[in-house]
């Protein structure tokens, strides 16, 4: 008979872990992490759970940028972490071919099944050439235009007045996300579930996706055997996950229609029945495909406008500036009576542009990346990477970090994106990977700036903004930047 079972190891292990946890609170003021026997660095990351962006940033700025993780001997948890522009150009465009997603990023992002995320090679250029081809429409802006305008007539401007009337408190990241998820649906489902109305109705799709992000990101510092055995007991993240891909397959699947008109769905039909010479199974590749773009429709937006304007009531004479550009540079009439402007006129809103992004500089709606090379390599910063190391690329870091934006780099200042001749400043996607980087730059990205700039300006214009005091504004614990705690405030009419 063992003298030890294996219940007595496991007790073992969690003691060293807790001992481990307390005396590196207890004694270390830097954030790099102490690499303890059996358990490797995995304290420092229990310790900082609840903040693990900040830290992650605060240990990459220590570091250089780039740093080696080294988990518990029992786990395959060992990884490099990096925020460098060097590194990130080398991953994502240099030596793009030796860094697919992989099995290790399907595996955990599996509930996006065969969609733009997942895939690589011959599926990813389906994806990336369909996508484009629908966008490159001469029929596209038009439709986005009108989707966009309506949502904000029939939905944003009401819910709003609502909350001004009834002197109420508004979470606008809940509205922002009522009204991107709305938008999205339209544009890929051709349908509009209203989620944003003054009753805001819960619709379980719309939440799932808060939920799902947060397990995702669970999925990337959890060792694999941890979450899947959550997964298979049915407990703490994996339980709200798969309940969230219940509620997706639930909402997505019967709005899964095989006409023929100009629509996204349509084309991606289309598309797969060329690759596959029938339409069989095209139901599930589709609602991959949905999801996909509903997830980077209803967050990316979503999230960045949340975060544009906590910085804007951070920073009120960014306000004023926004203000003074929109009664230059679009048409309004002598009375200043507001009127929806078009895809074109929404370009001449440069400081409005330069704000949206330092908005995602600072707070990029997809914080990180997952990486692994097929063939070993070599990083500019000269690290050394066999094959399948895993690699998180910190996207929100690289944002923050000195030797990359400057002294001033947590400062939110629009004018570092206007150039001297008063137009769009263009920086290297490796140094602003908001968008990610190299051939898989978000074709959305044009799209999204057209509608953040839309609902921005026809908020900024109608209404004063007010942070609700001792409301907690943070950053969640998820693959999307969220805030935590949504982005509470007081409305009042602007004197116009």
């Amino acid at each position: 008979m063992a003298i030890f079972g294996y219940s007595d190891i496991f007790l073992f292990i969690l003691a060293i872990i807790f001992l481990c946890v307390w005396r590196s609170k207890s004694w270390r003021k830097s954030s790099v992490p102490t690499n303890w026997p059996l358990v490797g660095m995995l304290p420092a990351v229990l310790q900082n759970c609840h903040r693990i962006h900040a830290y992650v940033t605060e240990l990459l700025s220590e570091c250089g940028g780039t740093f080696e993780f080294k988990g518990p001997w029992f786990c395959n948890m060992d990884m490099l972490i990096t925020s460098d522009p060097a590194n990130i150009h080398h991953i994502f465009s240099r030596n793009f071919s030796n860094y697919p997603k992989g099995p290790e990023f399907r595996k955990i992002f599996e509930i996006l099944g065969d969609g733009i995320f997942n895939a690589d090679f011959e599926l990813w250029e389906l994806h990336r050439r369909t996508t484009l081809s629908f966008m490159s429409h001469v029929k596209f802006y038009d439709l986005l235009e009108r989707a966009v305008w309506e949502k904000v007539e029939t939905g944003l401007l009401p819910v709003l007045e609502h909350f001004l009337k009834q002197g109420i408190d508004a979470d606008l990241q809940d509205i922002f996300q009522r009204f991107t998820f709305d938008s999205i649906c339209k544009l890929v489902l051709d349908c509009d579930p209203c989620s944003l109305c003054i009753d805001l109705p819960y619709i379980p799709c719309e939440k799932a996706f808060n939920e799902a992000l947060e397990a995702l990101l669970h999925r990337h510092v959890l060792p694999e055997s941890i979450w899947k055995l959550q997964k298979w007991l049915q407990i703490g993240k994996e339980k709200k996950l798969m309940e969230a891909w219940k509620a997706f397959d639930e909402f997505i699947y019967p709005r899964i229609t095989f006409k023929d008109d100009f629509s996204l769905l349509t084309a991606f039909r289309k598309a797969y029945e060329e690759m596959n010479g029938s339409s069989s199974d095209a139901r599930y590749f589709l609602r991959d495909t949905a999801l996909s773009l509903m997830l980077a429709g209803r967050d990316t937006t979503s999230t960045c406008l949340t975060w544009l304007f906590w910085l804007i009531a951070k920073n009120p004479s960014t306000k004023i500036k926004i203000r003074e550009e929109i009664e230059n540079e679009l048409p309004l009439k002598d009375d200043k009576k507001w009127r929806f402007f078009n895809v074109e006129e929404s370009r001449r809103l440069v400081y409005l542009h330069g704000a949206l992004c330092e908005a995602l500089r600072l707070f990029p709606p997809v914080a990180l990346e997952h990486k692994s090379p097929v063939k070993p390599d070599i990083l500019p910063s000269g690290n050394y990477l066999q094959l399948n190391t895993k690699i998180i690329v910190s996207f929100y870091s690289t944002g923050r970090m000195e030797r990359v934006w400057g002294k001033d780099c947590l400062k939110f200042m629009p004018e570092r994106w206007i150039s001297p001749c008063g137009g769009i400043k263009h920086e290297p996607s490796y140094k602003f990977p908001a968008f990610n980087a190299g051939p898989r730059t978000c074709l959305g990205k044009e799209m999204a700036f057209i509608q953040m700039k839309m609902v921005a300006a026809t908020i900024v214009y109608h209404y004063n903004i007010e942070l609700v005091d001792d409301h907690p504004v943070s950053p969640r614990d998820s693959v999307i930047l969220q805030a935590k705690h949504g982005l509470r405030v007081r409305l009042s009419k602007r004197n116009v």
